[in-house]
């Protein structure tokens, strides 16, 4: 495709300089990724970041897209043998999706409609007369074309006439246009509830209490532009589970008045039948396809924005705080079944495991505390996951009661207690990885084995675990799925490779994100790994089979190697930044470790003098925050939590209470937060500040710790209202 004609597109598209749009699709096409190009490559692109670099890359594709559908209308027209030379250079030149279509549809192949059938039967020349409008006497001239079989009388022929002029006015363009522009501007959708008609007692109870939850949509309506995402997909979902019924309309009368404005130039006889052709053709065919479009069309930007909130907020949950290389003990909390435990050393190895039954029906409480505390004193336990499932808040008191009394306060000070996220940790223990990871082990050791693991490191585990059972999104299985699958690979490879991971003990799962890696690679770097042992230098990644130069330069930035005879294997330094930042030592008289450890060596580097024509400031003032924090995690520290002592269960709550509490999931309308009752409660975007709100994520992240307000309580339905507003 020509090169030119998208960047110019692009750039109009997103306001971005040309220059900055042609260099992105010129690394994007000789393998750049994302990542790569907004870390090492800002002086090719004037400093665009991911989402810019992401946004150009989509608009390429969408565009590459549209120019494979011109050269199907193209060839599909021309053998049609209608393909005229304004036609075939209009169409070249349009690079609008819905536009190519609209001039497209005239010519499309379609089943045999009432239009095509009169057709057939010789009427459309009486339609083109009845259209000019000028004859005084229709039926007198619809004489010529009655009297057949097939056309028997004159009201037969002006009326497959009229089904030709419908046709006609649903596909001319201007029609089209103008009808698309009401939808835009006046357009309601409405859902009703479908009553159910089944006889069946039971089949109607089940039908109710599936249709309960629909309930604020069994008569609702509302201006489709400012329709919300979650409420447009809650009513599609609605519809294609057969409760409630969906539909989006504009004044039809004002539709079919604009349409017959344009079409009907004469109050005789020949108007009339044009007019009624034109309400038929707005009914039965142009309001119906502008409908389904604007069905697609709101669907889309709702999935667009669905997935938009599922990316930030999986973002969040991927970068949250990690605890390190701590010897871990995992809990996976349960009643009946006991608590799974797991130990785990620094690296994240499974060291020990065991169940023990602290809570009813078994009830073995004092054994469960002896054990437990063995298994602290054991392994050397220096922090203990909890996940946040049935039983978590037992399960927390139980642990630090039995810290408190059987070890003493300096044990209980020692051995820190967080509360972990446990969804998708039962997708992940039944997966291929885990089954990889811990062959001989059960879904239950697994399962507790990745809670105390998303401890040490989030990022690390939860790569591990389809983003759509991690529980974060909103409607996540209603929306585009190939969309969300992609957005959603770009959001863990962008956090990925944020990070940097250590080639040494990275799984080859983690690896897979890797910039300019992927499967193959990344277990070729696994199994060299094992073979040849920890890899000393980054150089030695060359070494692994099929990781070429590209591969090599894509991936190496990203890929850190700790307490490597080069200090810059540990950094986000390029390797081939690596001979500019030994220049800067010797320039200082001393070595590259040298310039890392001492603030003053590094203050005397005036980077001006570093300039050169593949490398700018952008790029040197990176060089020189990564030598001031070589290998620096962005993430930050885990923090504990205490729930509110007083407070396990729904029954418990007042309107009035303030509360701690933890955000478990962020959408359009407000935030998730677990306070600690099994059941969590909803901060409206309306009470989670003092101020306006334009969006949640302006004010609140996923897994902040937030103190709010108990509002109201209904425990028929299981619902909990809180705020943020004015508490401390």
């Amino acid at each position: 495709m020509d090169n030119t004609i998208f960047t110019d597109i692009i750039s109009s598209r997103t306001q971005l300089a040309a220059k900055q749009v042609r260099a992105t699709l010129e690394l994007l096409a000789d393998g750049a990724t994302i990542p790569f190009i907004a870390r090492y490559r800002k002086e090719r692109t004037g400093g665009l970041d991911e989402v810019q670099i992401g946004s150009i890359a989509e608009l390429s594709e969408k565009l590459t897209e549209t120019a494979h559908r011109k050269e199907t209308i193209l060839k599909t027209i021309d053998e049609q043998g209608r393909l005229m030379p304004e036609l075939q250079t209009r169409i070249e030149a349009c690079w609008d999706a819905t536009e190519l279509e609209d001039i497209y549809l005239p010519y499309k192949p379609r089943r045999r409609t009432r239009a095509q059938i009169a057709r057939e039967q010789g009427l459309e020349p009486l339609a083109l007369l009845l259209l000019e409008q000028r004859y005084p006497d229709p039926a007198a001239a619809a004489k010529a074309y009655a009297g057949s079989e097939a056309v028997p009388t004159v009201a037969e022929a002006l009326s497959g006439a009229q089904d030709i002029i419908a046709e006609m006015v649903s596909e001319d363009e201007r029609s089209r246009q103008s009808i698309r522009g009401m939808f835009r501007r006046t357009a309601v959708v409405s859902s009703k509830l479908v009553r159910s008609k089944t006889k069946d007692e039971q089949a109607a109870a089940d039908f109710e209490a599936r249709a309960a939850k629909y309930s604020d949509y069994f008569d609702w309506s509302e201006p489709l532009r400012r329709a919300s995402s979650h409420r447009l997909l809650a009513m599609r979902r609605g519809e294609v589970e057969g409760i409630l019924r969906v539909s989006i309309d504009i004044d039809a009368a004002e539709a079919v008045e604009r349409l017959q404005h344009q079409w009907v130039h004469s109050r005789g006889e020949c108007g009339r039948l044009v007019a009624e052709a034109v309400a038929d053709g707005y009914k039965r065919l142009l309001a119906p396809s502008i409908e389904t479009e604007f069905a697609a069309s709101s669907k889309e930007r709702a999935d667009d924005e669905a997935i938009r909130v599922f990316a930030e907020n999986l973002r969040q949950l991927l970068l949250g705080a990690p605890l390190g290389q701590k010897r871990v003990m995992g809990i996976d909390p349960g009643f009946r079944t006991g608590c799974k435990v797991v130990c785990l050393d620094a690296q994240g190895n499974l060291l020990h495991h065991e169940a023990i039954f602290p809570h009813p029906p078994a009830a073995r409480r004092a054994d469960a505390m002896e054990r437990l505390l063995d298994m602290a004193h054991r392994y050397a336990i220096e922090a203990i996951a909890i996940g946040n499932g049935t039983a978590s808040r037992e399960t927390k008191d139980f642990v630090e009661f039995t810290l408190h009394q059987l070890g003493g306060e300096q044990v209980a000070k020692d051995i820190k207690l967080y509360v972990v996220s446990e969804d998708g940790a039962s997708v992940y223990s039944a997966s291929k990885v885990a089954r990889e990871e811990f062959p001989d082990e059960d879904v239950t050791v697994r399962g507790a084995v990745s809670i105390a693991r998303r401890l040490m490191d989030p990022l690390a585990e939860l790569v591990k675990i389809d983003p759509k059972s991690i529980g974060v999104g909103q409607y996540q299985h209603d929306v585009d799925q190939t969309k969300l699958r992609r957005a959603l690979d770009q959001t863990v490879e962008s956090c990925v490779n944020m990070v940097g991971v250590d080639v040494n003990t990275a799984s080859s799962h983690l690896l897979t994100y890797i910039s300019g890696l992927g499967p193959t690679l990344a277990r070729n770097i696994v199994d060299y790994r094992r073979e040849h042992g920890p890899f000393t230098s980054r150089a030695e990644l060359k070494k692994v089979p099929r990781l070429g130069p590209s591969a090599f330069e894509q991936c190496a930035g990203f890929l850190r190697i700790t307490d490597a005879k080069n200090p810059l294997d540990g950094s986000a330094v390029h390797p081939e930044r690596y001979a500019l930042v030994e220049q800067m030592a010797a320039d200082q008289g001393c070595h590259v470790a040298d310039l890392i450890n001492d603030k003053g060596l590094r203050a005397r580097v005036n980077i001006n003098n570093y300039v050169g024509a593949d490398v700018g400031l952008p790029t040197l003032t990176d060089i020189m925050s990564e030598l001031e924090k070589p290998g620096r995690d962005p993430r930050g520290d885990a923090e504990t939590f205490e729930f509110a002592a007083d407070v396990s269960t729904i029954d418990d709550l007042r309107p009035g209470m303030t509360l701690p509490g933890i955000i478990t999931n962020i959408t359009n309308f407000g935030a998730f937060v677990d306070i600690g009752v099994h059941q969590d409660g909803l901060v409206h975007i309306s009470q989670l500040a003092d101020r306006y709100v334009a969006h949640p994520t302006d004010v609140v992240r996923l897994h902040q710790h937030v103190m709010v307000r108990v509002t109201e309580v209904d425990q028929r339905r299981n619902r909990i209202s809180l705020s943020m507003k004015n508490v401390k």
